[in-house]
C-alpha cells in the first residue's frame, strides 16, 4: 500500500470520526512495566493532565462504509461521500509511528458498522490486541462498541481497551425510529449490559484474587445527540440520569446536531449547531455528578427545557427563594455547594476557613466566589445584605448585566429593562 493511499485513507476517516466526541480517559490506570506509552493518569483528547500537560490521541475510523442509513449521520449508506477502510495491521503501524513521532499519547477507534456488527467489533478488538500483545503498547486505548455485538466481543475488547462506548445517538426510542428505523434500541442497550456486568465481575473479582486480568479500567461511556429531533432538555438529562444509574456510565457527552442531510426530518442545513444549549446541558450533568441534585429538581413537567441565558443552578434557586439566603458561617456542605456562584474548591476552602473567624464579603472574595452571583443567596459577618426585596426576575437582569459570558450575544433578555 502506497504512503498516497495512506494518507488519502486517514484524510478521510480522521474527518468523519470528528462528529464523535466521546473520548475522555479519565480514569484510567494502565502501567508501564517495560512497553511503549503509558496512560497512567493522562487524559486523552487535548485533555489536560494535573501538571498542566496537553495530551492527545489518534481519533479514526476503522471503515466509513455503513450497513445503515441514520438520517443524522454523516457516514450513512445512502450519503455520496467517498469511502475508505483501513487493514488491521495498517491502523496498528499508524498508532505507533504516531506514537514514536509524539504525535499523540493512545488512540480513539470507531467505525461504521460493514457486514454485521460482530464482524466490525472483531476488527476493532483485533487492532486493540495487536497494539497490545504484539507492540507492547501501555497507552490509551478506546474502542467503540458496536451495538448488537456479542457479549462475548464485548468481553474480550475490554480486556485490551481502557475505555468501551457505546453512543446512545438520539435520547429517545421515538426519536431513533424517526431518524434511524433500521436499528432497535436493545441493540444499544445490549453491549452497555454486557461490559457493566463484566466492570462489576472484575471489581469483585480483584479484591480476591490480585492477578485478575483488568478490564475497561476508564469505564464506559455514551453520546447522545442534541437538536436533531424534538426532544426536550428534560427528554436528553432524564435518558442521561438513566444511563449513569442503570449502566454506571463514567460520562454521557452532548453533542449539538450539525446538519449534515437535507431531510425534512431534520434541522435544515446551515442552521446553527445549538452550542448554548449543550454547554446548558453539560453544566446540569456537572449538577447531577458532583453538586448533590436530582434531576427532578432541575428538570421537571413545568420546567422542560433550560434557560439559555442563566445555569441550570442559578435558575433553580431563582425558583427556590424560599431556601436563600443562606448563612456562610453556618451552612452545611451541600446546601453551600447549592449557592449560584460558589463552586466545589469554594466550599472546602470556606468550611475551613471559617473554622478559624467569621468570614464577610472580602473574605469570600478572596476565597474565590463568584461575587455577581452569590451575594444575592448568601449573608456573611456584615450588617449587609445584597437587595434583599428584589424579585427573581430583578436579580437575573441585574446578574445578566454584569455578566461576560462568551454566549452572551446568543440571550434574549432585555437587559436594560432591569437597570434600575
Amino acid at each position: 500500500m502506497s504512503f498516497e493511499r495512506i494518507k488519502e485513507k486517514l484524510n478521510i476517516l480522521a474527518d468523519a470520526a470528528k462528529y464523535d466526541i466521546s473520548c475522555s480517559s479519565s480514569g484510567s490506570k494502565r502501567a508501564n512495566k517495560g512497553g511503549l506509552g503509558n496512560s497512567d493518569g493522562v487524559g486523552i483528547c487535548h485533555s489536560y493532565t494535573e501538571d498542566g500537560r496537553c495530551v492527545s490521541l489518534l481519533k479514526i475510523l476503522l471503515t466509513n462504509h455503513c450497513i445503515f442509513d441514520c438520517a443524522y449521520c454523516v457516514t450513512r449508506k445512502s450519503n455520496d461521500i467517498k469511502r475508505a477502510a483501513f487493514k488491521v495491521q495498517e491502523v496498528v503501524d499508524l498508532t505507533m509511528n504516531f506514537y514514536r513521532r509524539n504525535y499523540i499519547e493512545g488512540l480513539f477507534l470507531s467505525s461504521g458498522i460493514f457486514n454485521s456488527p460482530d464482524t466490525t467489533m472483531e476488527r476493532l478488538v483485533q487492532v486493540a490486541k495487536k497494539l497490545r500483545l504484539e507492540e507492547n503498547f501501555n497507552g490509551y486505548i478506546h474502542l467503540k462498541s458496536i451495538p448488537g455485538a456479542s457479549d462475548e466481543l464485548m468481553q474480550e475488547a475490554g480486556l485490551y481497551a481502557d475505555r468501551l462506548s457505546v453512543n446512545i445517538e438520539i435520547p429517545t426510542i421515538s426519536g431513533l425510529k424517526l431518524l434511524a428505523p433500521d436499528k432497535k434500541h436493545e441493540d444499544f442497550i445490549k453491549p452497555m449490559e454486557a461490559v457493566k456486568n463484566a466492570i462489576q465481575i472484575y471489581q469483585s473479582e480483584k479484591k480476591i484474587i490480585k492477578s485478575t486480568p483488568k478490564y475497561a479500567l476508564a469505564g464506559q461511556s455514551t453520546q447522545m445527540i442534541v437538536g436533531a429531533t424534538g426532544e426536550s432538555d428534560r427528554d436528553v438529562m432524564y435518558s442521561a440520569a438513566y444511563y449513569y444509574k442503570k449502566y454506571k456510565m463514567k460520562r454521557v457527552y452532548y453533542s449539538g446536531y450539525i446538519p449534515v442531510a437535507n431531510d425534512s426530518r431534520l434541522p435544515a442545513l446551515g442552521s446553527p449547531v445549538p452550542l448554548l444549549r449543550e454547554n446548558r446541558l453539560y453544566q446540569t450533568d456537572w449538577l447531577l455528578r458532583f453538586y448533590g441534585f436530582d434531576i427532578r429538581e432541575l428538570l421537571n413537567n413545568e420546567n422542560q427545557n433550560l434557560d439559555l441565558d442563566i445555569d441550570p443552578k442559578l435558575s433553580w434557586a431563582l425558583r427556590n427563594r424560599e431556601l436563600f439566603p443562606l448563612d456562610i458561617n453556618k451552612a452545611d456542605k451541600l446546601l453551600l455547594a447549592r449557592v449560584p456562584g460558589i463552586g466545589l474548591k469554594s466550599v472546602y476552602k470556606i468550611i475551613e476557613a471559617r473554622k478559624f473567624r467569621k468570614l464577610n464579603w472580602e473574605h469570600l472574595k478572596k476565597i474565590g466566589i463568584a461575587y455577581n452571583r452569590a451575594r444575592y443567596f448568601i449573608t456573611c459577618d456584615s450588617n449587609s445584605f445584597e437587595k434583599r426585596d428584589l424579585s427573581s426576575l430583578q436579580i437575573k437582569g441585574l446578574i445578566l448585566q454584569n455578566s461576560n459570558s462568551k454566549f452572551r450575544k446568543d440571550y434574549s433578555s432585555q437587559l436594560n429593562l432591569f437597570s434600575s
